[in-house]
């Protein structure tokens, strides 16, 4: 694949807890200059980022995150600001103890609650594969379909594992023709990265691409 096709499914992130503005502004100059599909960045920026990118680029923002154990009313408020500040897309972690417990109704009710919050916008459902059976990430594949976001994606990040290519191929085998499939963490390489858009992955949540790219570049 050419390196313009890459960046283009890539949503360019910082989402560490150090994160400072001339940073963040940093990552909204990259995703601006290397077309990459959005910047993923903490919710706390999106009003200042959303102003500076005036929409030359897609800003992206995680809600419930990382553990996603906030109640729905939370996650629900978090996304509406998130939409009022200027976000162009959501990323939100489920309730994963809820999975666990089975309570299938609760997370998928959860799912149809912030996609009506998202409206229009794109929503993405982080399940942290790393803490899940297969069994459960076919079932999380199911009830996502069914709730009516917009992606699956693979992890936040900040657990014990990121996305493999295993798993993208039992999301790609499990989700709904009208889901698309986001792999997040540990991408680090171009060649990892065209692995997975091969497999059926249409976003690449990863810092490290255009850092690669701006390598190249020099």
């Amino acid at each position: 694949m050419e390196i313009n096709e890459i960046l283009a499914h890539v949503d360019h992130t910082l989402l560490a807890q150090t994160a400072t503005w001339d940073e963040i502004r940093q990552i909204c100059d990259d995703g601006i200059t290397y077309h990459t599909a959005s910047v993923c960045i903490p919710p706390s920026y999106v009003k200042q980022a959303s102003d500076y990118v005036n929409g030359k680029t897609a800003v992206c923002t995680v809600i419930g995150f990382p553990n996603g154990y906030m109640t729905t009313a939370a996650k629900e408020f978090e996304t509406k600001d998130a939409i009022t500040n200027g976000a162009d897309e959501i990323d939100m972690v489920i309730n994963i103890g809820w999975l666990k417990d089975r309570k299938y109704d609760l997370i998928e009710k959860e799912i149809r609650t912030l996609k009506a919050a998202c409206g229009v916008k794109i929503l993405k459902v982080i399940i942290e594969t790393c803490l899940l059976t297969d069994e459960e990430k076919a079932k999380m594949c199911r009830i996502v379909t069914e709730a009516g976001a917009d992606y699956i994606k693979t992890s936040t990040g900040f657990s014990s594992g990121g996305a493999t290519l295993e798993d993208i191929k039992l999301f790609a085998e499990n989700v709904g023709p009208d889901v698309k499939i986001k792999a997040a963490g540990g991408i680090a390489s171009l060649e990892d990265a065209e692995k997975f858009l091969a497999l059926g992955a249409d976003r690449l949540g990863t810092s490290r691409i255009v850092k690669i790219v701006k390598d190249i570049n020099r």
